[in-house]
């Protein structure tokens, strides 16, 4: 198996509480993989710690083979750890072709001259406009940010990230919030995504991550607790008396 994100032994502590205990995570290339436990169970602690936001107090995180535990957030992001956050971090008064095509300025070091050279920049506009069409975002791509439903904005907050070209996107909670409806297009929208993108997705709707997920790893207490394919967490006795419960899949 290729590997795209690791963890080594990785431990975070707050004074006495110790809020990730000895992590060994695995996410594979081209994954499609979910990240799921109880409220409390240091999920946002451990992803934190994926992406910088967090230095751990041990151990040790990799990207594609490369030692990044100690590595600042923009230089993670530049070696290809995009992710979302549970509430929109997107310019509201930008409409979605200026968002994605900053994104995509800023990777290129065109950042200065996006506003002289949008229209003329012929990657630049191949580019936004092909992930614009992915995201099914092309109808609605000249409509201030803050005039569009939720659901689309938080498309649109996947289709920057994705904008960023990533060899890993996380995704913390994208379809909190979104009706039922748009939830199905924007989660079989990242399914479909190029299988050079490993997908790791941090949910509490079961459904959807039975659905999405290929693999699954439940943390609890900060300790993983199960690792498998989404048969196995199902039929998990251990996941089923501390998580699941009634609501488990067979």
């Amino acid at each position: 198996m290729s590997v795209a994100l690791q963890t080594f032994d990785l431990c975070k502590s707050f004074g006495g509480i110790t809020a990730t205990d000895h992590v060994d995570f695995t996410l594979a290339k081209g994954a499609r993989h979910a990240l799921i436990g109880p409220n409390g169970a240091g999920k946002t602690t451990f992803v934190n710690q994926l992406t910088g936001v967090l230095r751990p107090s041990s151990g040790r995180v990799e990207l594609m083979g490369e030692d990044i535990t100690t590595l600042p957030r923009e230089a993670r992001v530049g070696r290809g750890l995009a992710r979302t956050f549970q509430i929109n971090q997107l310019f509201a008064t930008m409409t979605p072709v200026e968002m994605i095509a900053l994104v995509i300025s800023e990777r290129l070091d065109r950042g200065r001259q996006l506003l002289r050279t949008l229209d003329r920049d012929k990657e630049l506009v191949a580019e936004t406009a092909e992930i614009l069409a992915r995201f099914k975002l092309d109808d609605i791509m000249d409509e201030r940010i803050a005039t569009l439903p939720y659901g689309k904005q938080r498309q649109i907050e996947i289709a920057a990230a994705f904008a960023a070209k990533p060899s890993v996107l996380l995704l913390d909670e994208p379809a909190a919030g979104v009706p039922e409806a748009e939830r199905r297009e924007l989660m079989a929208t990242v399914a479909g995504l190029p299988e050079d993108v490993s997908v790791l997705l941090i949910e509490h709707d079961m459904d959807l991550v039975f659905r999405f997920a290929t693999r699954i790893t439940v943390l609890v207490n900060g300790r993983l607790l199960a690792d498998g394919t989404p048969a196995e967490i199902a039929n998990d006795p251990a996941v089923r008396a501390a998580y699941l419960g009634e609501h488990g899949h067979g």
